[in-house]
């Protein structure tokens, strides 16, 4: 700002300077009164040949004028290729409108089923909700356990509450990537799409987990049979077809499947997820994953190579937005 008043004020100095001088003066009026001839001399010439034009758009003169005629059809070209260019520079180029035409030669199906509207990502949840969240569940496990405890008698053992309990291990849900950019268009729009309905129809706002898994940290949670037996490239995970959600109620993360309202909304999340062609975890017999969904992609083969391309698909509209700019 400082820079642009400077130059401003050396310029008036300049210009000032030269207004002073009597031999400036009298060859600007010079100039200036053999202009207005020669402006005018100009507009007639222009006149005419407006005239000419037009004269020769009539039907009678075809075939004196047929030359003149010609600009009509330069004219007319020139207004449709100003047009397309006025278009194609002007048109809002978001990540949104470079992830619509992935999807639409991709993946119509989705695209059809957007009707174009490409839906924008939430906010990443704060990791401190994630915190609060853990500790709320385990703190209503220790309830549930210490409640049937006392019901059933000292014969009760804690092998139903630890096989619980393990999902909500402080250290794996806060490490894991809560981000969008590697999560595949093809689930990530049909996962959007999940949220707006689960927001609109039934009144869950819902919030993202974990949606990309490194094979390292995938081989890690599988230590844990009661966690995943999937190990690296075996998840849907490391393809970036897959993600584990929670939901949010009065500004609070709420994962735990005690809580009667987040069971609610897991059974509906379940519902309207397969509505929209993805498969739920909560329908699997040997570990019921309420908040999990996956995409299995036709014709997927679950190579590093093939979670390499279709992660970094995730991040296309990204890329070719911020190199846009």
């Amino acid at each position: 700002m400082i820079f642009a008043i400077a130059c401003g004020f050396i310029i008036l100095t300049f210009v000032m300077g030269l207004l002073v001088s009597y031999e400036f003066r009298n060859k600007l009026l010079n100039a200036t009164e053999n202009f207005i001839p020669y402006c005018k001399k100009k507009l007639f010439l222009f006149k005419q040949f407006a005239y000419q034009l037009n004269l020769a758009a009539s039907s009678n003169q075809i075939q004196s004028h047929w030359h003149v005629q010609q600009w009509w059809v330069l004219i007319a070209g020139l207004l449709l290729f100003s047009s397309l260019l006025l278009y194609a520079f002007t048109r809002p180029i978001t990540a949104s409108t470079i992830e619509a035409d992935y999807l639409k030669k991709a993946d119509p199906q989705i695209y059809a089923m957007l009707d174009g509207q490409v839906l924008d990502v939430p906010p990443e949840v704060d990791e401190v909700l994630i915190q609060n969240a853990i500790y709320d569940a385990m703190s209503l496990e220790t309830s549930v356990a210490t409640i049937t405890a006392a019901q059933i008698g000292p014969t009760f053992e804690q092998d139903s509450q630890d096989e619980h309990i393990f999902a909500y291990d402080l250290s794996n849900v806060t490490s894991a990537d809560r981000k969008w950019n590697k999560i595949n268009p093809r689930y990530k729009q049909r996962l959007l799409m999940v949220f707006k309905m689960m927001r609109e129809q039934h009144g869950y706002e819902m919030v993202l987990l974990e949606g990309y898994r490194s094979p390292d940290r995938q081989n890690a949670l599988a230590t844990n049979i009661n966690t995943t037996r999937a190990r690296g490239f075996q998840s849907y995970h490391q393809f970036g077809l897959a993600a584990d959600v929670a939901f949010k109620r009065n500004g609070k993360v709420v994962i735990s499947e005690r809580d009667p309202w987040a069971m609610r909304g897991y059974q509906l999340y379940g519902q309207v997820a397969e509505s929209v062609g993805l498969t739920w975890g909560g329908r699997w017999t040997s570990i019921q994953d309420y908040g999990h969904t996956e995409y299995r992609m036709p014709g997927l083969k679950k190579t590093p190579e093939m979670a390499k391309q279709l992660t970094s698909e995730g991040q296309l509209q990204t890329e070719s937005f911020l190199a846009s700019k």
